[in-house]
């Protein structure tokens, strides 16, 4: 139901942006005879806001030389940025399947592939997939990845950034466990392995309500337009609709600041806001399998820090790790993944030498900081960067 009354109202408001655009057009442009009126900068940068907020954001292009997929999965892309001469380290960054697409990872991708050459996991809008292909659970994101680390390997090394921090470290426990092809080193940054530490309102949410509050209340079927007509997601708006609810006021004052600098003709700032409004607005819809898994093992049972985490009926044993060096990453402010969330992965790789394991909390820096803007590269980065060749054979 909410999923149609979704589109139905794209639908209702398309006269009014037929309206914005032209005002947007007569008002704004500069050979327009109304763009010299005393309130047409206003109208124009109030039609530009307008358009905006009810624009429906596709997905945004990764915008970097060399992006190739080199194996298709329903549900997920394998890419690998081809860079012409020698790379150093080999990297598979695995991007979160929580909500926005694998380019919010762009800035990521940028960092390393000076040094690197990368792959990186670029999951599918669920709505596109058709329900012939079945479903996807958590169970099929682990093989998903043990499949893509074995073709990889050896050389490897894997970096997490948020969500498939659990995922990840499942996948290399259980092929440590079956003795088969493990990375050289871990980097895991800013994901859930322990919700219970320093909980945010995210875990707060998944605790207060029970699963079949989830599985009723933000379950939904996908209409028939799309080719995943009828398949059962997690809407990609009603996560938009919490990111943006955490923060409200940093949302509304970062769109009025858009007004003003429009106003004032500060293109440079608009633009800036343009470029991360057009990621951040970018949404997917989840398989409401593995949207509904994650919140009962990550964030209800907390099954893998209590060593109760299972896969395809095979249990998950961290400590069966010995390999693979160690590094979490954790933002000070961050306030989807908590403080000691991610570095309770230490806890639970305790075969792997203390010496190989690092642990860092970058100072002043949110959950997009980790991964994302100057934050990342100055303070975050050299830190990925020196661990992954200080593992390299």
């Amino acid at each position: 139901m909410l999923y149609s009354l979704y589109e139905t109202q794209h639908m209702a408001l398309a006269p009014l942006r037929f309206m914005a655009e032209w005002s947007r057009g007569w008002f704004g442009h500069p050979f327009s005879p109304l763009a010299h009126w005393p309130l047409s900068r206003r109208l124009a940068a109030s039609s530009d806001l307008f358009l905006r907020v009810t624009e429906r954001y596709e997905k945004p292009q990764w915008n970097i030389a060399g992006a190739e997929v080199v194996q298709e999965k329903p549900f997920c892309r394998l890419v690998h940025f081809r860079q012409p001469g020698p790379k150093k380290h080999k990297v598979l960054l695995v991007a979160p399947l929580s909500g926005h697409h694998a380019t919010l990872l762009r800035d990521t991708v940028r960092s390393l592939l000076a040094e690197h050459d990368v792959w990186v996991t670029d999951w599918v809008n669920a709505r596109l997939v058709p329900l012939s292909a079945g479903p996807f659970h958590l169970d099929d994101y682990v093989d998903y990845v043990r499949e893509w680390i074995t073709l990889l390997s050896p050389g490897l090394h894997v970096v997490s950034v948020c969500q498939p921090t659990v995922p990840v470290l499942a996948a290399v426990s259980l092929m440590a466990w079956q003795r088969e092809a493990q990375p050289l080193s871990m980097v895991m940054m800013g994901g859930p392995i322990d919700a219970r530490r320093s909980p945010t309102a995210v875990n707060n949410l998944a605790r207060r309500k029970p699963y079949s509050w989830f599985e009723r209340n933000v379950i939904e079927r996908v209409p028939e337009k799309y080719p995943g007509y009828m398949r059962r997601v997690y809407p990609g708006f009603l996560q938009h609709l919490g990111f943006v609810a955490m923060n409200p006021d940093r949302h509304v004052n970062a769109h009025w600041d858009y007004f003003n600098h429009l106003m004032v003709g500060d293109g440079g700032s608009a633009e800036g806001h343009r470029r991360f409004y057009d990621e951040y607005n970018a949404v997917l819809d989840l398989p409401a399998e593995y949207y509904l898994d994650t919140v009962k093992t990550v964030f209800q049972d907390f099954a893998l820090p209590k060593g109760r985490m299972f896969v395809r009926g095979e249990l998950v044993r961290p400590q069966s790790i010995r390999a693979p060096a160690l590094l979490t990453i954790e933002g000070e402010l961050d306030d989807i993944s908590g403080n000691g969330q991610t570095e309770a992965a230490h806890a639970l790789c305790f075969n792997i030498p203390r010496e190989r394991r690092a642990h860092f909390v970058a100072p002043g820096v949110g959950h997009y900081g980790i991964f994302s803007g100057r934050r990342w590269r100055e303070v975050v980065f050299p830190h990925v960067r020196d661990f992954i060749a200080s593992y390299s054979s």
